[in-house]
């Protein structure tokens, strides 16, 4: 996931968060910030009525000295009421406290904040209750409930839209840094060192700092091509020379069968030391891309060629070797490359695999891939070998020729043309190469 979505969605998440926390609590802060205000209105009440104990009605209702005598009123909807009896005895340290309870006011049952208020009057104890109706406050609290959450939800959608709209903004700096510079990394000599404008610092200073890697690298490809330029002349020339010597000095009969013997194999030395030259300056130009790669390449033509050059050892150890593609692949890269990334392969199935043995190579094909196997019953190899395979002079077999390089090569070739390779073995029941091809490369 790109870091603008991340970003967005952080941020949404985060809203999302903070409202869901406001509107679970807004019940909780609307009915503190009520209850006070009825309380606070409760208590006024009460204050007046204590101050209007001697009017005639309520002094009329005193003097029947009835306890089973209550005084109540009741506001037209119900909404306030207010009740007076004798009680017969005050609690200790309470003279007035609130409570919620429901009530049942001439047939109709509804909530009410009460307040109790215990007193004295002329030596009688009474109980005076004043309640307020929590119905229109439920009510209210519900509506503002509902209200917050269509609101904040609006909120939610329009700031998700202007951070996703603001974030791209933000990152398309760094956007470009990426399509315009980064992916072309490997490309030293290409690279475009154009100035990408921004009012960030930080990606200012980004591109300021690739484009002086980049050029300290372009550095350091220079002097890497003139290295392996130097390499070819001043390696592979004296060694050539030393074999042309060699060969000449063999053909002199005067040198006796031990001399011969040893120049044999001095002249084997060369050629094992050219070999290992000319395949480490092959991976170092792969690896520096120097070759082209806009070659139209048929898949099935490069593996028929690879048999007809491998036909003799086929024979000699009477593999059953089969091509068995079901595709016509055609893809962009260098031939040349390809045919050596199979080759090797193919040869050292060929290497590995006993007399009589099997090599089969398939294919398959899925929307976004391309791949071809290369599958034989040979000897085989651990999973701690097949993690190796690919390092430079890495030799499974001491008992078998090679310098080690075969498969580092195809590596590498694989790499420049952005081929996945996936290895699966087991010792004594053979190996199998897979290359997966992308089928955007397809021409």
């Amino acid at each position: 996931m790109r870091i603008k979505h991340q970003l967005t969605i952080f941020n949404a998440l985060t809203r999302f968060l903070i409202i869901l926390a406001i509107w679970l609590s807004l019940p909780i802060l609307i009915e503190k910030v009520v209850y006070k205000r009825i309380d606070k209105t409760l208590l006024e009440k009460k204050e007046k009525f204590i101050e209007h104990l001697d009017k005639e009605e309520i002094n009329d209702f005193l003097s029947r000295n009835d306890a089973t005598e209550t005084f109540a009123s009741f506001s037209t909807l119900h909404n306030e009421f207010l009740q007076l009896y004798q009680a017969k005895e005050i609690p200790k340290n309470k003279n007035s406290y609130f409570k919620n309870e429901a009530r049942i006011i001439e047939g109709e049952q509804s909530d009410y904040r009460v307040l109790y208020y215990d007193f004295v009057y002329e030596n009688t104890n009474y109980k005076l209750e004043i309640g307020s109706s929590l119905s229109e406050i439920k009510d209210l609290t519900l509506a503002i409930r509902v209200f917050i959450l269509i609101v904040l939800s609006i909120v939610i959608v329009f700031t998700f839209l202007v951070d996703a709209v603001f974030i791209e903004y933000l990152l398309k700096p760094f956007h470009q840094i990426i399509n315009q510079k980064i992916r072309h990394v490997n490309e030293p000599e290409k690279f475009n060192y154009t100035v990408i404008k921004s009012h960030s610092t930080d990606f200012r200073e980004l591109d300021e700092v690739l484009n002086q890697m980049m050029k300290r690298i372009q550095e350091l490809f220079s002097i890497e091509k003139q290295f392996i330029a130097n390499v070819s002349h001043e390696l592979l020339s004296p060694i050539a020379l030393l074999k042309n010597r060699f060969e000449n000095l063999i053909q002199n009969e005067s040198l006796d069968e031990e001399a011969v013997n040893k120049i044999v194999s001095s002249l084997k030395t060369l050629d094992l030391l050219k070999k290992i030259i000319n395949n480490l300056l092959l991976i170092s130009r792969i690896e520096n891309n120097q070759y082209v790669s806009d070659e139209r390449i048929d898949c099935r033509s490069v593996l028929e060629d690879i048999r007809e050059e491998l036909q003799d050892r086929i024979d000699e150890k009477e593999i059953d070797f089969s091509i068995n593609l079901n595709e016509h692949y055609h893809f962009a890269g260098n031939k040349t490359l390809i045919h050596i990334m199979f080759y090797n392969v193919i040869a050292n199935a060929v290497k590995f695999t006993e007399p009589k043995g099997t090599i089969t190579i398939t294919d398959v094909k899925t929307n976004s891939q391309y791949a071809i196997t290369v599958q034989d019953n040979g000897c085989g190899m651990t999973q701690e070998q097949t993690a190796e395979i690919f390092n430079r002079f890495t030799r499974l077999n001491i008992n078998k020729e090679g310098q080690g390089l075969g498969l580092a090569i195809v590596k590498s070739i694989a790499d420049f043309h952005q081929i996945d390779v996936v290895v699966t073995a087991a010792p004594q029941k053979g190996s199998a190469f897979e290359f997966v091809f992308h089928i955007g490369k397809k021409v």
